[in-house]
């Protein structure tokens, strides 16, 4: 089944993406998402009821370490120059009233 798209379309496409398009290249457009919605169709057509859900097409699983903490953040360090403190951050002039 070809989907036709009406050139009513393409400029309403046209002007919801910003684009200024060349006649040439609307139809270049055109013929690209008829394309597409000739290959949903397809997609639609296919009997997917005994198909289960998956998330991912290869098995995943997850491959990252523990969080351990193995040097701080060095916060006591950074703030052993700071000319005043207060808690754990710096103390700075006031900037707005």
């Amino acid at each position: 089944m070809a989907n036709v798209i009406s050139d009513e379309t393409m400029e309403y496409v046209g002007i919801l993406a910003k684009l200024e398009l060349s006649d040439a290249e609307k139809e270049a457009a055109k013929k690209d998402m008829e394309s597409m919605l000739d290959y949903i169709d397809k997609l639609n057509k296919l009997d997917t009821s005994n198909v289960e859900p998956m998330s991912h097409v290869f098995p995943v699983q997850n491959v990252f370490r523990e969080d351990v903490v193995e040097n701080g953040d060095g916060g006591e360090d950074t703030l052993a120059n700071a000319p005043e403190r207060r808690d754990r951050a710096f103390v700075v002039p006031k900037t707005v009233e």
